[in-house]
């Protein structure tokens, strides 16, 4: 079952910083305030309107696993995990990416100046911090998609029980996927993602830590 999925991009080259248009604001001559008004009365919000009971009796149910996914906490946890080791990548990446910079600007402002071997010996070091750089990425993307695997196998082991638990409590025959069916339209009622999202939490918190005794 493909139940979620996070999709990461490693960039080893160094983004520029964000450049900002200044305009200058038209100076205008002060004109007079405007005779003060009697505020409007504060509209009170609408409250959320509590969800639909299940049906009773309805043998097809349907949940949004990306939805699951994005929202219970082993789905978020798993997200934090892929989002920190792409983050230390990409840090990773810009290092390298600095020094193969500076080696390059090096050999093509100096290059000239230097002796024979010394400018061989650069060319080489530029070269293979290339072929460096490269493989880091082939090999960053490699570990990101790895630990994304496993993550999901380890959510799904975790989700599945509560699925099964949640259809036999209702009494459901036929549970959809909301992504994968095609569904056009269904009761808002017949979603069980919220029941699925507060069994999975609960299933999944770990206990509080317990105090020891008082002597």
């Amino acid at each position: 079952m493909r139940v979620w999925c996070i999709a990461v991009g490693l960039s080893l080259g160094l983004m520029a910083a964000p450049t900002f248009a200044q305009t200058a604001a038209t100076q205008k001559p002060a004109e007079p305030a405007p005779p003060a008004r009697t505020a409007p009365p504060a509209v009170t919000a609408a409250k959320p309107e509590p969800p639909m009971p299940f049906p009773e009796g309805a043998k097809v149910a349907y949940i949004d696993i990306q939805r699951i996914a994005a929202e219970s906490a082993p789905g978020r946890a798993s997200s934090a995990r892929v989002q920190a080791l792409v983050k230390q990548k990409q840090a990773q990446g810009a290092v390298k990416a600095k020094q193969l910079q500076e080696d390059q600007q090096k050999l093509q402002q100096s290059g000239s100046v230097m002796s024979d071997s010394a400018r061989d010996k650069l060319q080489q070091q530029v070269e293979q911090e290339q072929v460096d750089a490269q493989r880091f990425q082939q090999d960053a993307q490699r570990e990101i998609q790895d630990l994304q695997q496993d993550l999901q196998q380890q959510f799904e082991k975790k989700l599945m029980p509560v699925i099964q638990q949640v259809v036999t409590e209702k009494g459901v025959q036929v549970l959809l996927s909301r992504g994968d069916a095609g569904i056009v339209w269904a009761s808002p009622s017949l979603d069980l993602t919220d029941e699925v999202i507060r069994k999975l939490d609960a299933a999944t918190a770990k206990p509080p830590a317990l105090k020891p005794p008082l002597r």
